[in-house]
């Protein structure tokens, strides 16, 4: 994905300072409880702006000081090339997850999605 297709307050700018869409995006993540996630598309419904690529280029930037393992693909599979990482953090806690059958590629489950899922159930009305 390019830079361009990013809100203009999202384009890294290689400073100290976060851009104000990934402040944004960050805190979102921050607010997703232990055991559940969102997908990169329910973060950019949250924040009504930019949409799942931009998500996820604000997590794979900036997201290494929030909970990222929380902010998934909405099919549920286990971020690419960090799976054994995100698996120890939903075990720890207890996220529902689907166990890999024999055929799956590397026998890494999923997240179990319908189950998993947050919608922001009660903090929804303080978010900016």
């Amino acid at each position: 994905m390019s830079e361009q297709s990013l809100p203009d307050d999202a384009r890294p700018e290689y400073t100290d300072t976060l851009p104000e869409y990934a402040e944004r995006v960050l805190d979102v993540a921050e607010l997703i409880p232990p055991g559940r996630v969102m997908t990169y598309g329910d973060v950019a419904e949250w924040l009504g702006e930019g949409g799942p690529r931009q998500v996820g280029r604000v997590m794979a930037l900036y997201g290494g000081a929030v909970p990222w393992w929380r902010v998934v693909r909405a099919d549920g599979v286990l971020l690419p090339g960090h799976e054994l990482r995100a698996l120890g953090h939903y075990r720890a806690e207890g996220t529902p997850l689907k166990e890999a059958g024999r055929a799956a590629e590397g026998h890494l489950p999923r997240l179990d999605m319908r189950r998993a899922r947050w919608d922001g159930g009660g903090r929804a009305e303080g978010h900016t």
